[in-house]
């Protein structure tokens, strides 16, 4: 288990790191809306990787895997039935792009947020990806520098969880 804290402190083991967090903060899972900015608090299992094979090699770790393809997308339109889930580009409905011109989803850890079962509207594609360099906020992932990013997939196990706590790491 990973804990983040609400002033985007995480704890990897021994070691607390700095992490980006969504514009509008931490919310309860329950309030969590699409296009909010807002992370969702709570326990998201850590469901797979996903990486871009021209910019980083395969990620270390334990966790099942694979890389990111030119037209894999994630769908984040609640009307479709392929709501919160990974889908082919071009796809019908509104789809995010996971192959960016960034490189924010060059190393990706998908979380186990509203996807067992699906809820529409409740929140699509968060993600642990990688940080911008002034940590700017995310659209309501979790982010982290590269090498925290690295070093986190390492240590992660199937069975792990990500625990966003709504409360500072101080309280």
């Amino acid at each position: 288990m990973f804990l983040v804290s609400a002033d985007g402190v995480m704890s990897l083991g021994a070691r607390r790191i700095r992490c980006a967090l969504g514009r509008g903060g931490v919310c309860a899972a329950d309030a969590k809306r699409e296009g909010d900015g807002m992370t969702p608090g709570g326990t998201w299992p850590l469901r797979r990787l996903l990486w871009r094979p021209d910019r980083v090699p395969p990620p270390v770790s334990s966790l099942p895997g694979r890389p990111i393809g030119l037209a894999d997308g994630w769908c984040d339109d609640p009307l479709h039935a392929d709501y919160n889930r990974p889908v082919r580009l071009p796809h019908p409905a509104r789809a995010e792009r996971l192959w960016r011109d960034d490189h924010l989803y060059d190393l990706v850890v998908v979380l186990g947020h509203n996807d067992d079962p699906v809820i529409a509207g409740a929140g699509s594609a968060i993600f642990l990806h990688l940080a911008r360099p002034d940590y700017a906020p995310t659209e309501g992932c979790v982010a982290l520098a590269p090498g925290d990013l690295t070093a986190f997939m390492s240590l992660a196990k199937p069975g792990d969880s990500l625990v966003v706590s709504p409360h500072a790491s101080g309280e």
